[in-house]
């Protein structure tokens, strides 16, 4: 085998791109250290217009472009001018014999199989044209031969890939071939990744013409999980702990988010904005969350942010010092005048104005992040020796899909609060009990392992009067003592799942403290 290489000379490059943007400039940088360019269809057009001269691949291979461009780089002409070592006397005797001149460098990226599959409809024939053969197949050929061969596959690397070619007079160093390797063989794993998953959730294939459409109805025969890396972290939930985001690439959900100020995000920043920004998801009207801990200690809506913030930091306001809030509104300068009164670690929201901005800006350390909702996703979890995975909990129930179970109907207005209240459960670790009234938690009482002991807890954590309001639960009351328990606390009415073997117990217990119930028929545990 040949000795390992250092800087290694540009001579001739393949190039082959679906994303042309700034391919232009990189292919004259090439040209100007007479690097022969060759290239195919589009990719080649585009150069010719721009004035460079290129070689045609079908000029190389003595092959036409054939099979509607199925075939176009599969070729031994190509595939040997990759994968021959350099210095290998039995290689070079191959290469020779054959006429196979080398290639020293591709740039390739890949048909935009994810973009087609994520059009409405999309026929079954188109997205299986946009799997992309050729472009793969050279990434991977020339990615294993990084000793001899440069294999460049993001736009993003051009700049530096440039810099390097002028501090060398055309040559690239092994380090940044091996660097430019490891990209390439991430690149085709997220590629055959993304195919694999998408075709998993096809049952059957379709006539060609027929729309790809997934079956929703089972989970996927294998898990991939494919996520480069987006971020590094300090360290994880403890200082002890390394951790670092990895992204989906979408630019949605917290993952995705753009940070205009503040320190760095945190492991724990990131798991609360998660958490609140998923809450605040589940209001149409303008409504602020207020996480500590994954756990909402404040939550309400109202006409506006300011209101909805001003009610939501109400609820608990002791908790919400150095907690994390989420808005389902770009935040004005009037909300962030208040919100700014508070020491919070990170604020998560749609958008702010320059006047927010501008009023945050004294509170250098506090995080302001741009959300933009991120499509709903199965959920994973890591066990030892495995994962499990579920559908994301995105059951929401309505004023219809309540069963009145006991002889007084709630009130409108207990309805409306039952409702938020019902929203606001879900996102509690259980055993979860919420207290509220009039859009606004009064009182959270989470994760405890009793039932009870949440609802003794919720209302001691009140710091707003009970009376008159109503309570959440999400699980049914197994026994009639979690009922009472939220009846002497001062809940009018109650909503919960129902389905216990002990409902007509618990219902019974309702009737005689005057208590308005209905179910929901759905749980919402959150473990």
């Amino acid at each position: 085998m040949a000795e390992a290489s250092g800087e290694k000379r540009i001579q001739r490059a393949l190039l082959s791109v679906t994303d042309k943007t700034g391919l232009v400039e990189f292919a004259r940088v090439l040209a100007g250290f007479g690097v022969e360019l060759i290239s195919t269809g589009g990719t080649a057009k585009a150069l010719r217009e721009a004035g460079l001269t290129v070689k045609d691949i079908s000029d190389l291979t003595g092959f036409p472009e054939m099979l509607d461009g199925r075939v176009k780089t599969l070729h031994p002409l190509v595939h040997g001018g990759l994968l021959y070592i350099r210095g290998n006397a039995e290689h070079e005797a191959a290469v020779a014999r054959h006429g196979i001149a080398p290639i020293d460098m591709v740039v390739v990226n890949l048909y935009a199989f994810e973009k087609t599959a994520a059009q409405p409809g999309v026929a079954f024939g188109h997205l299986i044209e946009n799997i992309d053969i050729g472009g793969p197949s050279m990434v991977r050929s020339a990615a294993k031969n990084f000793e001899d061969v440069a294999i460049v596959t993001r736009v993003a690397d051009y700049p530096v890939l440039i810099e390097e070619l002028k501090a060398t007079g055309g040559s690239l160093g092994r380090a940044t071939r091996w660097k430019l390797a490891k990209q390439a063989f991430a690149t085709t794993s997220a590629y055959d990744t993304a195919i694999a998953n998408t075709l998993d959730r096809l049952v059957e294939a379709p006539a060609v013409e027929a729309p790809a459409k997934a079956d929703s109805k089972d989970l996927p025969s294998t898990v991939r999980i494919n996520f480069p890396l987006a971020q590094s972290l300090r360290y994880g939930e403890n200082p002890h702990q390394r951790a670092a985001l990895y992204a989906d690439g979408s630019g949605l959900g917290v993952a995705g988010a753009r940070q205009l100020q503040g320190k760095e995000l945190s492991f724990n920043n990131l798991v609360d904005l998660d958490a609140c920004w998923e809450l605040v998801q589940e209001f149409d009207e303008p409504a602020a969350i207020i996480v500590k801990h994954t756990n909402p200690c404040g939550a309400a809506t109202g006409a506006n942010l300011l209101e909805a913030y001003k009610k939501a930091l109400a609820s608990d306001p002791v908790s919400a010092f150095g907690g994390v809030i989420g808005l389902n509104r770009p935040v004005d300068g009037d909300a962030a005048e208040e919100i700014a009164k508070l020491f919070v670690e990170a604020i998560a929201a749609p958008g702010f104005t320059p006047e927010a901005v501008a009023r945050f800006a004294a509170k250098k350390n506090l995080r302001l992040v741009e959300v933009h909702t991120a499509p709903s996703k199965p959920v994973v979890k890591h066990v030892s020796g495995g994962l499990l995975l579920q559908d994301a909990d995105t059951g929401r129930v309505t004023e219809a899909d309540l069963k009145v179970v006991t002889a007084r109907k709630p009130t409108p207005e207990e309805l409306r609060s039952l409702l938020f209240a019902w929203r606001v459960c879900k996102h509690v670790k259980s055993n979860a009990i919420v207290y509220a009234r009039d859009g606004q938690t009064l009182g959270v009482g989470a994760g405890q392992m009793s039932r009870v002991d949440s609802a003794r807890f919720g209302a001691m954590k009140a710091a707003l009067p009970l009376d008159g309001c109503v309570a959440a639960s999400d699980a049914f009351f197994p026994f009639p003592d979690g009922l009472e328990t939220v009846a002497k606390a001062g809940a009018t009415a109650v909503i919960q799942p129902g389905g216990s073997v002990k409902d007509q117990d618990v219902i019974a217990a309702a009737d005689r403290l005057g208590i308005a119930m209905v179910f929901t028929g759905v749980r919402h545990f959150r473990h």
